[in-house]
């Protein structure tokens, strides 16, 4: 048993390293910066990219349009090629609702080299120059936004300086699957790109989450935002990083009342979500996988295993240091879970979804080298490799 002993060590090491060095990645108080009202209120136009989201619109829009913003604001809804009446219902919404006037566009079909949905955003932003909005806020066809969102997301950018503030929204928890599953979707996405480190000045790390973006227009100019990112299938991310590349600020964190009325009610669907993305996120490349599956199994796997296979084996060391590095994953998922309002016992089963999400991750290549390409509503990419350099 000591070789594994010596593996069950390095475990715990690296539990202990997440736990105090990956920028607090586990806490959840990241939330809006310091807001200051500005003298004037900028104009926003808000892009509402929509393909297929008539089950969706009716819970999300009128939020939307009954935004409680002092300045000029309009929505501009991007209809992608939708069959179910996208668009139509868009317009019955606002008819019904009132609220933020509402312009229903519609791009036709993409170009070769445009991926998910920043063709539609590409429109949506050249339908807001011609009304020249200081700020554009890009969220998707399923956030729903408390009345006070856009005045607040305009205040933090404005108090704090920020080219880009990001809300990553609270995700759909109701179903067993949900439950299991999202606030880990959330926690890896946080380990990966650990909130405080984004908005800190002068540091590298550059993410967003696509629910709900505030851009400012001149910096999405400078960036040449979305032309820049048309390859990405992390659109968020490559967003991001082209206006930290660009010089600009940017700022992330968790959402208070920012949600997505998206169900995910069977594990094909979760599956699906993360699966679409996980290869583009390691750059399809195979050393970067399997680098990924050894690390997942060496960080979220051997604890378990080694608690079992030590009692098993009567060796208490393995079984004691793999109990301590479960206790530090266990206690780093449980502010997740309490954000999320989910029982903390949820909290020990944290292995059993780290294996979900490597199965997800080994899938994500297998399609990838099967030919199917990324897929956004059902659009499928033949070139998902295109985004190697995006993150």
């Amino acid at each position: 048993m000591s070789a594994f002993l010596w593996i069950t060590v390095v475990s715990l090491a690296a539990w202990c390293w997440l736990l105090l060095c990956q920028g607090f990645f586990w806490r959840t108080d990241v939330r809006l910066p310091r807001r200051r009202d500005p003298d004037a209120w900028p104009s926003v136009c808000v892009v509402v990219p929509a393909r297929d989201e008539a089950a969706v619109l009716p819970a999300s829009l009128p939020s939307l349009l009954a935004q409680d913003y002092p300045g000029r604001a309009e929505v501009l809804l991007v209809d992608d090629g939708s069959t179910d009446g996208t668009g139509e219902l868009a317009r019955a919404l606002s008819g019904r609702h009132g609220g933020l006037p509402l312009t229903v566009g519609s791009p036709g079909e993409p170009p070769a080299g445009w991926t998910g949905k920043l063709w539609a955003v590409r429109h949506g932003i050249a339908l807001a120059r011609a009304r020249e909005p200081e700020y554009l806020l890009l969220t998707d066809a399923d956030i729903a936004h408390a009345p006070d969102s856009l005045r607040e997301l305009v205040a933090a950018a404005h108090g704090g300086g920020f080219d880009v503030v990001s809300q990553m929204a609270r995700l759909r928890v109701e179903s067993r699957w949900e439950r299991l599953v999202v606030p880990a979707f959330v926690y890896f996405f946080a380990q990966l790109y650990p909130f405080r480190w984004i908005g800190r000045e002068g540091s590298r790390t550059a993410a967003a989450a696509g629910g709900c973006v505030l851009l400012r227009a001149g910096t999405a100019e400078k960036a040449r935002i979305p032309d820049a990112i048309r390859h990405a299938v992390i659109d968020d991310v490559a967003l991001a990083r082209a206006v930290k590349g660009a010089g600009g600020r940017v700022w992330l964190g968790l959402a208070d009342r920012v949600d997505s009325v998206r169900p995910y009610p069977r594990l094909h669907d979760l599956w699906r979500m993360v699966s679409r993305s996980a290869y583009a996120q390691l750059r399809h490349s195979p050393p970067l996988l399997l680098g990924t599956v050894a690390g997942l199994a060496l960080v979220y796997l051997v604890p378990p295993v080694a608690v079992v296979a030590g009692a098993a084996a009567g060796s208490a060391p393995v079984a004691v240091v793999g109990a301590l590095a479960w206790a530090v994953m266990a206690g780093t998922y449980v502010p997740m879970l309490r954000y999320y309002r989910q029982p903390l016992w949820l909290a020990p089963l944290l292995p059993c979804t780290a294996f979900l999400y490597l199965l997800m991750t080994v899938d994500s290549a297998v399609q990838h080298y099967r030919g199917r390409g990324a897929a956004w509503k059902g659009r499928t990419y033949a070139r998902p490799d295109a985004v190697s350099d995006e993150g």
